[in-house]
């Protein structure tokens, strides 16, 4: 297992170098002038923009200033935001806990129901259910996240008042920081309520968010399911007697996780790294809105920082599925 580690991490190396040479790259094919945008309706001078222009060292030529921003980069550092002036790191550290609670309720939601559903379809192949939930499933994987979102607005916010449309927090409720997640300082640390109105905000942007995946999810599910369901080792188990809730516990659903485990894993990453629509549309302080705002205002420190550490997320989670896959099927395990 240390040896399959140590080959992951290695053959990660340039996959993490070709994430930051398109990072670099593609913002810097975005036209406008950074400078420009990022003093609004403010003018500079020829010489005050010059030397805001060699300040920021976007003089230099790009290959120079690409060898910059790694030799930064093997030091731990993210750079620094054009416009705030502030760290990068810590910009990310302030918002990354919204985008992660709103990604860990989103998962939650598409686990939950997407095993739930997958696993009934399987049992129920051929029936209504069956098709009612496969239909909802491909409904859910095609319908687009803005368009889902703006129904889901109109629908409970607008028309029924029972949800709000944006943000983390009522105004009316003031909550200490202290972990940078809504949930957790809302029940500790926040006002009676507190809690209650964090679970409503996160509810329409995490089932938004959710939706697609947990329709990958159900889908994978049910495949799964009736594959393992004909294999000799089950009709075995039964004809031994076995509990049916046995059969399909212990010895079905144990080995049709396999496949599902990848999609999950693949599906946390996208849901960390792709929040940005669900992000813009609920006006959710996390990563996805912050890197939109940076895209328009040619921050590029801020861009390249983002989708790396996106990107660097991305892997390391699929990396941690991979490893996982020892522990639900021992057989692979003894093969690395």
């Amino acid at each position: 297992m240390l040896k399959f580690l140590a080959r992951k991490l290695l053959g990660l190396v340039p996959t993490l170098l070709g994430i930051t040479l398109l990072a670099f790259g593609l913002i810097r094919l975005i036209p406008g002038d950074p400078i420009e945008v990022m003093m609004g309706e403010r003018r500079l001078d020829p010489e005050a923009h010059a030397a805001l222009v060699h300040r920021l060292g976007l003089d230099q030529p790009l290959h120079l200033q690409y060898l910059d921003y790694l030799a930064k980069l093997a030091q731990g550092d993210l750079g620094e935001s054009m416009v705030s002036r502030e760290p990068v790191a810590k910009e990310f550290a302030a918002l990354f806990p919204a985008t992660l609670e709103l990604a860990g309720v989103a998962l939650l939601l598409a686990i939950m129901l997407g095993l739930t559903l997958g696993l009934l379809a399987a049992l129920k192949r051929g029936s209504l259910l069956d098709q009612g939930v496969m239909g909802a499933a491909t409904l859910g994987h095609s319908m687009p996240v803005f368009w889902w979102g703006l129904i889901l607005i109109m629908y409970f916010s607008v028309g029924l008042g029972w949800t709000p449309v944006s943000g983390r927090l009522s105004v009316i409720y003031e909550v200490e920081p202290h972990t940078g997640f809504m949930l957790i300082d809302s029940l500790f640390w926040g006002e009676p309520g507190a809690f209650g109105s964090a679970c409503l905000h996160l509810l329409l942007p995490g089932l938004v968010l959710g939706t697609s995946s947990m329709a990958v999810v159900a889908r994978m599910t049910r495949s799964s399911m009736l594959e393992v369901l004909r294999e000799d080792y089950v009709r075995t188990a039964r004809a031994k007697g076995l509990s049916p809730k046995r059969v399909l516990v212990v010895h079905a659903l144990r080995n049709a996780l396999i496949p599902v485990l990848t999609v999950i894993g693949m599906q946390t990453g996208s849901l960390l790294a792709g929040a940005v629509l669900t992000e813009t549309i609920f006006s959710w302080p996390g990563i996805g809105k912050w890197l939109i705002e940076a895209i328009a205002r040619r921050d590029y420190p801020v861009v390249q920082a983002g989708i790396l550490i996106s990107a660097t997320t991305f892997i390391a989670i699929n990396l941690v599925v991979d490893l996982l896959y020892g522990v639900v099927n021992p057989r692979i395990r003894s093969e690395r």
